[in-house]
């Protein structure tokens, strides 16, 4: 074995079981379908009530005391600064001639919202146009959208407080640089579709929660027409009444005004549905929607080209997605025509138009893809669909990563631009130029960095059910042999997520790379309930089929251990979200397995996370404790459900946010007051809890801070060394 740069391996604290809160397990029980369901922490869901409180502050001084025992945590943050230090910059989204786009320095809390524009000597000049420090100096506040106007001299944008992503819109008037609207709220998660002129815009807002029960006011969610300027209480509802209250809706408009999409998806279920209405010769308010793809069990993405026919990106009939074409005047799936036909490999991801006037009768269509979760981009004739020959088919990548943001200029030409990254690469953005089929570097992040000398190998290794699966593994380039096997087991961390169709792809993280640099392994898994092999793998990773999901992350573990990477002694596993649930799962599924788990916003109440933040939205994913079947699937995994009193549990951590609106911090407090009730082991269960952040979006000091006190956690209780502050 190669030695950290601290010397030998770290050994993992020792003591007596900590000396945890008090936490009354009470005798509430329910009758669900006949099955009688314990649920000891009940009184833990009230995050407002006094005991609950008292417990949590209980829990905050416990995690310091154990914190105080984390050698190295200084050091990580400094590292994690360091290698946050290039900062960021998006792909630019044009209008005519103003470039809008985001930036970060590395010193900077938040991204930066500019534009550039020509100015009256020919050059170009920037302008900020949403600092959201600037905003609120305490960090507190995070952009959420944004969108230019079809002309580009107006700016809809969306912001947050709190880290609550309740968003709030607003609308800039960008020659005066005034707000020309007054704030409209209940916007989470809105499209903005503008009308010609920048007069009017489609969006989504929920209906007013005075009209609403309690438990329904995330959700009822309508299509509006808003006229820029006028009180919002008087928008004309497009769409949406009806239809089921969980449903979530995006509408789109075409450039030149002619035609509106929109769809709608039952919370998060793998399928929508579709409607297009002519908009050229009829009233904005009051649009004849007709379907394009209605009760099919598949997606649908409709797209009107300037060419005048509708393409539609879908999975139907093509699990791993194709392209199909048609007309807008008869746009059912029974006229639909393949243009982009299903690989067998690689999956769908995102298709682009290039058809300026530069091109001349020689328009392309790019297509990015990831085959086994590795991105390509292809070139292929507009016309036909067919792939161009030689290297005029592919778009020539910097290495093996990721392509994100593949955009266009919207009123046709012949660039797109995109973003890539790799494991050691940050996200640069390039440009393609269909005229030459070259491949130029358009955007670096303001700063630089030095990262690591570290080597990734994507492996493969056999389900409990004998499924094939895909899984990245990074460690030091020192730290394997000619071959690229390792030259002996490592303190290692595991991820995964496993859920929504969310593939775990290749990408620059400062985390895994600062826990690589002192030594350790990282493993990222692509488990079933992704998309990194199209939908069919999805389903294959949720409902009734999620144990698939557990047993191909034991089965990561396993092969890591067999393989000589880590030992059970000196393997963490990660996971936030779905990947909370994840690591809660497997956890209480195979204790011994593991050395410490890092949970981050997890759902672990499997029975009634119906019922608080977001959960009514994803029982499409789960399934619902209200059907008797169903609940048996949940109750199978739930973790809270699932811990048992006389464990030796491994060393946990919880991460959670006073302001997370999507999961509700109950799950994790249910779940430690179980496990430090139920565990026999000397390793601690601990609870850190951050107040004015959310679920997801946050301020640069705070992700250092949490990534920090994660990865000293993980060090301490895999036995990784780590170099002092």
């Amino acid at each position: 074995m190669v030695d950290s740069p601290a010397g030998a391996p770290a050994t993992p604290p020792t003591s007596s079981i900590p000396r945890y809160p008090v936490a009354p397990r009470v005798d509430v029980v329910d009758d669900l379908h006949g099955r009688l369901v314990a649920d000891p922490y009940r009184w833990l869901e009230n995050a407002e009530a006094e005991e609950t409180e008292q417990w949590s502050t209980a829990q905050d001084e416990l995690l310091a005391a154990e914190a105080a025992r984390w050698p190295g945590r200084d050091h990580l943050a400094t590292r994690l600064r360091a290698l946050l230090g290039a900062g960021v910059v998006s792909v630019p989204i044009w209008r005519g001639e103003r470039q809008f786009f985001v930036r970060r320095r590395g010193d900077q809390e938040h991204g930066v919202l500019y534009v550039s524009e020509p100015g009256p000597d020919g050059t170009r000049h920037e302008r900020v146009l949403v600092d959201p420090i600037a905003l609120d100096p305490e960090g507190t506040t995070t952009l959420d959208a944004w969108q230019p106007s079809i002309e580009g001299d107006r700016l809809a944008y969306q912001v947050s407080e709190g880290g609550t992503e309740e968003s709030i819109l607003r609308v800039l008037d960008l020659v005066t640089g005034q707000e020309v609207d007054p704030p409209i709220d209940r916007a989470r998660y809105s499209p903005i579709a503008w009308l010609p002129g920048g007069q009017a815009y489609y969006y989504v807002r929920r209906l007013a929660p005075e009209t609403l029960p309690e438990q329904e006011r995330q959700f009822h969610r309508r299509v509006w027409l808003h006229q820029v300027g006028t009180d919002p209480d008087q928008d004309v509802e497009i769409f949406g009444t009806g239809l089921n209250l969980r449903n979530y809706y995006e509408a789109w408009v075409s450039r030149n005004g002619n035609w509106l999409v929109i769809t709608a998806a039952t919370g998060t279920a793998p399928r929508n549905d579709a409607w297009i209405a002519d908009l050229s010769d009829g009233d904005p308010a009051a649009p004849d929607l007709r379907p394009v793809a209605v009760g099919l069990d598949a997606q649908a993405d409709p797209y009107v080209g300037r060419d005048g026919r509708l393409y539609v990106a879908t999975d139907l009939d093509a699990p791993r997605g194709r392209v199909a074409v048609t007309s807008p005047e008869d746009p059912g799936p029974e006229t639909w025509r393949d243009l982009l036909r299903q690989d067998d490999e690689a999956v769908l991801e995102d298709y682009v138009i290039l058809d300026g006037p530069e091109l001349g009768d020689s328009p392309v269509l790019l297509a990015s893809w990831t085959r086994h979760a590795v991105s390509e981009i292809t070139v292929h004739d507009l016309a036909t669909g067919e792939r161009l020959e030689g290297e005029r088919g592919e778009v020539r990548l910097p290495g093996i990563g990721t392509v994100g943001g593949l955009v266009p200029r919207p009123e046709a030409g012949h660039e797109a631009w995109f973003s890539y990254t790799d494991h050691t690469t940050t996200p640069h953005v390039y440009r393609f130029d269909a005229r030459d089929h070259s491949v130029s570097l358009f955007a670096t992040p303001p700063g630089t960095v030095e990262v690591p000398d570290v080597v990734t190998r994507q492996v493969s290794y056999f389900s409990a059910d004998g499924t094939e699966v895909r899984m990245f593994v990074t460690t030091r380039s020192d730290a394997v042999d000619d071959d690229g096997r390792p030259r002996g087991p490592r303190p290692t961390v595991l991820y995964g997520y496993g859920g929504f169709g969310l593939p775990m792809v290749p990408g620059y993280s400062a985390s895994i790379l600062a826990w690589i640099e002192a030594g350790g392994t990282y493993a990222v898994a692509n488990l079933r309930g992704g998309s990194e092999e199209g939908e069919e793998w999805h389903r294959a990773g949720m409902l009734a089929h999620k144990q698939n999901v557990f047993d191909d992350f034991h089965a990561a573990a396993e092969y890591l251990v067999a393989q000589g990477w880590t030992t059970s002694e000196e393997l963490g596993i990660q996971g936030g979200s779905n990947g909370g649930l994840l690591v809660g799962a497997v956890l209480t599924q195979r204790p011994e397995l593991y050395a410490a788990v890092a949970c981050s916003a997890p759902l672990l109440d499997m029975v009634r996370y119906e019922q608080f933040g977001l959960g009514a939205t994803w029982n499409e994913e789960y399934g619902t404790a209200t059907d008797a079947e169903q609940l048996d699937w949940l109750l199978g995994y739930s973790p809270y459900h699932r811990v048992e009193e006389g464990t030796a549990y491994p060393a946990v951590l919880f991460t959670i946010f006073d302001g997370d609106t999507r999961v509700d911090t109950l799950h994790a407090r249910k779940m430690a007051a179980a496990l430090q009730y139920a565990t026999t082991s000397t390793r601690p269960i601990l609870v850190r809890r951050e107040k004015n952040v959310g679920h997801s979006a946050r301020s640069l000091s705070r992700t250092v801070a949490l990534n920090a006190d994660t990865l000293a956690f993980l060090a301490t209780w895999t036995g990784l060394a780590l170099p002092p502050g």
